[in-house]
């Protein structure tokens, strides 16, 4: 079932800076998008920016006023709701002019929505009172897209008062979500990206934002973005029970995607969407259950039946092929479409450097790296200012950086109060531990390297747009980096956002590279590539239960190569063209998967 929005597609966020103010950008051409809120000295800054923009006054929100972090969320998200509302009746109120603003929201619109076909009618028209009533019935179609919200729910430290006592309600996550049940926006989602938090779910439980009104519309949604299908079942039946109902699973890749790589036990996409569209109505129908038990026993009227629920994919799209692969086969609502666009400044924000770097970056320049302070792998582009600064301090000897904003503190090692493996603080100290163990040379350099690639992300993912906007810098620290995902290696021009649109909808193809594989084929490979650092870094003597996990993981991966050969022979028409680019490569990613077992299996004893 396809979705009734204005467009097919969705910008998912992207760091922290790259979507912050992405609806202000593409809003009102009926495109929705995603702005992450938990940096909120970020979001302060852009505050700051925005309401001079906008020609109104404004007041800091300082961190010396109570609730501060949900106050500044609250009024950022009102301001760009403001301002998309603003640039909506201009809109409207505008004429139909050759390049205009109101002509390119028609033209950007996808060929097969009613509401496109209708426009292209006008072209015929002749009589001038039925051109006036067809252009004053089109305005009134127009709608903004969707000002979304996400909240990564394990950054969550506890915030202290004055007197060092525990804030109530009060931690990163917790205070976020109320920033935005505060706000203004309407018909709006918050996705929940980075596993359960239950101090989260729990406050979510008490508020009635998301709550669904007697006709089982929402004003505020939940999306939960999701690795695979068993995570959806158990994070929706843990919201379900507490009488929260999720409007949309986002499915995204585990290893072909920017930012934070989630990998899976080996299941690829493919396997994975099948899943959700054979299940779709009994996940559903298991969920709606559960959630209306939960509302009849707080006392609440229940409904005869289940709310909407879309299922929406990202991670790795690149072509009209793809997109609509994923739309016709497997059903999905949207497809979200990130990393092509960090090259469409008018849709991202990104500076000049950082964008130039990105416009050459290939497939060698992206990186599944450890540099995450958070423990978990991490896309990374090589070259930018932030990997700079970071091996400059590691030159000159003090490795690490300040910790101002202290998101993704998690390490208590060394400390009764958690702090980022990124930091100074924590670098000097584990170097001096690892300088004291005595261990043999390759596991000291193996070790030493792991801390030294720790990087500073709160500040490197906000500083593209104090640079490009020219905000007041954190503490003088102006070093950028980024995480797109490896599909940046075959986007190699920056283009307007009504070529990416055309790109999406297969009215134009800007990749050159004839070289690009399907996504599907570079997930497998990315896979392939994961799992074999597993064999690689596996010591002569292993666990069973090591040894276990290997072996599921390659059952896996085996068994997606299975599916994918299946699905070739499957689909038909345009669609068939994926026979001819997958079947190849799924020969030589078996072939290349039994000869790194092998390879394994002679290494290695499995303890008893």
């Amino acid at each position: 079932m396809q979705s009734n929005s204005t467009h097919s597609f969705h910008i998912p966020v992207m760091g922290l800076a790259y979507t912050i103010d992405t609806p202000i950008k593409v809003a009102r051409f009926g495109i929705s998008s995603v702005i992450s809120i938990i940096e909120d000295n970020l979001v302060e800054k852009m505050r700051s920016y925005y309401y001079k923009v906008n020609n109104e006054s404004y007041t800091p929100i300082t961190n010396r006023k109570s609730d501060y972090r949900a106050k500044r969320i609250t009024d950022y998200l009102n301001l760009v709701d403001r301002i998309v509302n603003q640039q909506i009746q201009t809109l409207k109120a505008s004429s139909f002019e050759p390049e205009s603003e109101l002509t390119k929201y028609f033209e950007m619109l996808p060929d097969t929505k009613e509401l496109k076909k209708i426009y292209n009618l006008m072209a015929d028209l002749t009589d001038p009172e039925d051109i006036i009533q067809m252009e004053e019935w089109l305005k009134m179609q127009i709608r903004s897209g969707s000002i979304d919200v996400n909240i990564m729910t394990k950054l969550d430290k506890n915030n202290l008062d004055k007197v060092g006592n525990t804030i109530e309600d009060g931690s990163d996550a917790v205070a976020a979500m109320r920033g935005y049940i505060n706000s203004n926006l309407r018909n709006s989602s918050v996705v929940l990206s980075a596993g359960m938090n239950p101090r989260l779910f729990s406050y979510m439980e008490k508020l009635n934002a998301f709550d669904a009104d007697s006709c089982g519309s929402f004003e505020k949604k939940i999306t939960i973005k999701v690795s695979d299908y068993r995570s959806a079942l158990i994070q929706g039946k843990m919201l379900a029970k507490k009488g929260l109902w999720v409007s949309e699973f986002r499915i995204e890749s585990g290893l072909n995607c920017g930012g934070h790589a989630f990998a899976t036990d080996g299941y690829l996409i493919g396997p994975i969407l099948e899943e959700f569209k054979i299940n779709k109505q009994e996940l559903t129908a298991t969920l709606f259950e559960i959630y209306n038990q939960a509302l009849k026993a707080k006392g609440n009227t229940g409904f005869e039946k289940a709310h909407p629920l879309k299922i929406t994919v990202q991670g790795g799209i690149g072509t009209h092929e793809e997109d609509e692969l994923l739309k016709k086969y497997y059903n999905v609502d949207s497809t979200g479409w990130g990393t092509p666009f960090l090259l469409v400044p008018e849709a991202t924000t990104v500076d000049k450097p950082t964008l130039d770097l990105l416009s050459k970056a290939k497939e060698q320049d992206v990186a599944l790296s450890k540099n995450s302070p958070l423990g978990v792998r991490f896309h990374y582009l090589k070259g930018t200012t932030g990997e700079k600064e970071k091996l400059d301090r590691i030159a000159k000897g003090k490795p690490g950086s300040p910790c101002t904003e202290k998101y993704l503190v998690s390490n208590t090692e060394f400390t009764t109060e958690p702090i980022c493996t990124a930091s100074r603080v924590y670098q000097k100290r584990k170097i001096e531990q690892l300088n004291q163990q005595g261990l043999p040379q390759d596991e000291y350099k193996k070790q030493m390297q792991e801390v030294l690639d720790k990087e500073c992300l709160c500040i490197g993912l906000s500083n593209a747009a104090i640079k490009e906007y020219k905000v007041e810098p954190f503490k003088k620290l102006e070093a950028v980096n980024i995480c797109p995902g490896p599909n940046i290696a075959y986007f190699t021009e920056i283009v307007s956002l009504q070529r990416m649109v055309d790109h999406i909808y297969g009215r134009t193809n800007i990749i050159t590279h004839d070289s690009r594989p399907h996504m599907f084929i570079k997930e497998l490979s990315l896979y392939i590539n994961y799992w074999n650092e597993m064999l690689t870094e596996s010591k002569t003597l292993i666990d069973k239960k090591k040894h276990t996990y290997i072996q599921n993981f390659h059952h896996n991966l085996l068994n997606g190569i299975s599916y994918y050969r299946d699905l070739s022979v499957k689909l038909s028409g345009e669609m068939a063209s994926i026979e001819l680019k997958i079947n190849k490569s799924l020969d030589a990613a078996e072939e290349q998967l039994s000869e790194m077992l092998s390879g394994y299996l002679s290494r290695v004893a499995i303890e008893a």
